[in-house]
């Protein structure tokens, strides 16, 4: 099967394309590269570099606020744009830019994302004032977008059979490692050099994942019908979103009873049922609701979102926690931390193999089932703090465990042809679940004070401690039930999925 004839072109419009036309053409990899035996772990590889670019990136910022409030004279509302910008555009696009992939090809896009994002990157090195600082914010959420919708569906369209879960547990790997050193080289960077070196770090990591990408990676062999962008949908879907993530930051702050959160709340709700009707009468949707017919699939999207809703809840109070109870400073207490991150990096490739030979249910619910135990550990004993750094690191293991497994599973559902559509959910729902957990690990936090624990801080940062703690605990328990009525089967090869040895 040719490019072409996946594409839906026809046979005899095989004329190389001059100038300006072989820019949005995808180029086939060298011959000696696509005849290794090794490729497909090429592409993991290549996938890894923007997965840990990521991760890395989207921690290191939080740690430049202050400076960049400080050197820009900007206000904190101002300040507080620069990562809540970047959350809003990333995830309110990648639907779009995932169903997109699918049409014009994965490879295309996701090079080209790279391209997007180093240059963002720069701008935003070389921003002369906050407002500059955030229209080249939003331009790298774009890039970020367009390298995350497409990194689940090139490992999806790549891998033989019976490799996607080890490949993807890579993945989860890269990212674990990224969001574990964060603190530490955005710490690093911020201190020898200034906040703007947070993104100049950017810079040469965007060259050479361009350059791999454009060399190592596959063209899309099978693509989705051309057919115009799902317009309407997209306006439906981003400011639902949008709204969403703007109501949980505000719910961090202010809690889930005010007045504008649960304004927030309902318009984000109305949104998401424009945007479902829409979708069911959409001859080409943004997103294909037949996808959620599979329970596989939906099991797979809502235990996915709560193992992100656990995991960045965590990471939230747990620092809060570590500094009012132990009076540890930032950096030991992130140095503790440090410890989750790591176990899930160490775990998650062995996950992967288990996944590909025994199905997904066991790892994926062993894995939150030992989540929910060391939550529970943590909130019977949360003044021990070694107890507290073995939990988090029995934490990491467990989410380890499920996360290779659980997205494995995602990831094989639907066609090839629809892989970036499927790849970009993925990640908009770990955006959704990312914001979720905040909002309740901060709502866990005013409620025990609401209560009264005490006039003294420690006690009511260890209660609301203890209760964040113990409601992430029981959604765990809910993900892990729900992980085990899946299927144990592995996942099996879609009816249209392309000779692996293809040119290219």
């Amino acid at each position: 099967m040719t490019e072409q004839l996946s594409s839906g072109a026809a046979p005899h419009a095989t004329a190389s394309p001059t100038g300006w036309g072989k820019l949005w053409r995808e180029p086939a990899r060298p011959d000696w590269i696509r005849r290794r035996p090794g490729a497909p772990w090429l592409v993991v590889a290549t996938v890894c570099i923007g997965a840990f670019m990521g991760q890395l990136d989207a921690s290191i910022v939080t740690l430049a606020v202050p400076s960049i409030r400080s050197d820009m004279n900007a206000s904190l509302a101002q300040v507080e744009w620069v990562a809540l910008i970047y959350l809003l555009v990333l995830v309110g696009s990648i639907s779009a830019v995932g169903r997109l992939a699918d049409m014009v090809g994965r490879k295309l896009l996701y090079t080209y994302g790279f391209g997007l994002f180093t240059l963002a990157s720069l701008g935003c090195a070389l921003a002369p004032d906050i407002t500059w600082l955030l229209v080249a914010r939003a331009v790298q959420a774009v890039g970020a977008a367009m390298l995350q919708a497409n990194s689940v569906a090139l490992i999806r369209t790549s891998m033989p059979v019976g490799k996607l879960g080890k490949a993807i547990g890579l993945q989860g790997a890269a990212q674990a490692i990224g969001l574990a050193m964060g603190p530490s080289v955005g710490g690093l960077l911020i201190g020898l050099g200034g906040w703007r070196w947070v993104f100049f770090v950017n810079i040469p990591a965007g060259i050479i994942g361009l350059l791999l990408g454009w060399f190592l990676l596959p063209r899309t062999h099978v693509k989705a019908p051309r057919a115009r962008l799902d317009w309407p949908g997209l306006l439906a879907l981003m400011p639902a979103v949008g709204t969403l993530l703007l109501a949980l930051s505000e719910a961090s702050r202010l809690g889930f009873g005010n007045l504008t959160v649960l304004g927030l709340l309902a318009a984000a709700l109305i949104l998401f049922v424009v945007f479902v009707l829409r979708e069911r009468r959409a001859k080409h949707p943004l997103v294909d609701l037949s996808l959620f017919s599979s329970g596989t699939f939906t099991r797979g999207v809502t235990t996915g979102l709560l193992g992100y809703l656990v995991l960045f809840g965590v990471l939230f109070v747990t620092p809060l926690h570590l500094e009012s109870e132990y009076f540890l400073p930032p950096a030991q207490a992130g140095l503790i931390l440090t410890v989750l991150p790591v176990a899930l990096g160490l775990v998650a490739p062995v996950a992967g193999l288990l996944a590909d030979r025994l199905g997904a249910r066991l790892p994926a619910s062993a894995g939150m089932g030992l989540v929910a135990a060391a939550l529970a550990l943590l909130v019977f004993s949360s003044h021990d703090l070694w107890v507290t750094a073995g939990a988090l690191a029995a934490m990491g293991l467990g989410l380890g465990l499920f996360t290779p497994a659980n997205n494995a599973s995602v990831a094989a559902a639907g066609h090839d042809h629809q892989a970036g559509m499927v790849s970009g959910v993925l990640n908009m729902t770990r955006g959704i679940g990312t914001s979720l957990g905040v909002a309740l690990g901060a709502a866990a936090y005013s409620l025990a004070n609401a209560l009264g624990a005490s006039a003294e801080a420690p006690a009511v940062s260890g209660l609301g401690f203890r209760m964040a703690v113990a409601l992430f605990a029981v959604l765990a328990v809910s993900a892990a039930a729900l992980s085990f009525l899946g299927r144990r089967a592995r996942p099996q090869v879609v009816p249209d999925a392309p000779d692996r040895s293809e040119p290219g």
